[in-house]
């Protein structure tokens, strides 16, 4: 194997945002290298300090591949910002409404600036 492939390897990782629904409804949203045994993780109750574990079992609503750590934090950080309805109409694919309740926030908060 060449020393470029070799390379390429150690630098190509995978990396997951995640969104589990809980069994009282709830969303935990979550970042992680290893997304299977992430989700086993939660159900199997490992970590007693936990969000999801006194809210087990939960359902993997939706999730997105990353192969640079940075760009998985950034987005997490924004879903994290968004509404239950956004979020929903993400795992739906309603790219319509997701417009739609983005414009909506949008129209909400106008912009102070005065130029």
């Amino acid at each position: 194997m060449s020393l470029i492939l070799k390379t390429f390897m150690k630098l190509s990782h995978n990396y997951y945002i995640y969104i589990v629904q809980c069994s009282d409804g709830l969303y935990y949203m979550g970042f992680i290298d290893d997304l299977d045994r992430r989700i086993i993780e939660h159900n199997e109750g490992l970590d007693p300090t936990c969000f999801t574990y006194i809210r087990r079992r939960v359902i993997l609503k939706y999730f997105e591949h990353f192969t640079e750590a940075t760009q998985g934090i950034a987005r997490e950080k924004q879903l994290k910002g968004w509404s239950r309805k956004k979020k929903e109409a993400l795992f739906q694919e309603d790219y319509e409404l997701l417009k739609k309740l983005s414009l909506a926030k949008a129209s909400n908060h106008p912009s102070t600036s005065s130029g």
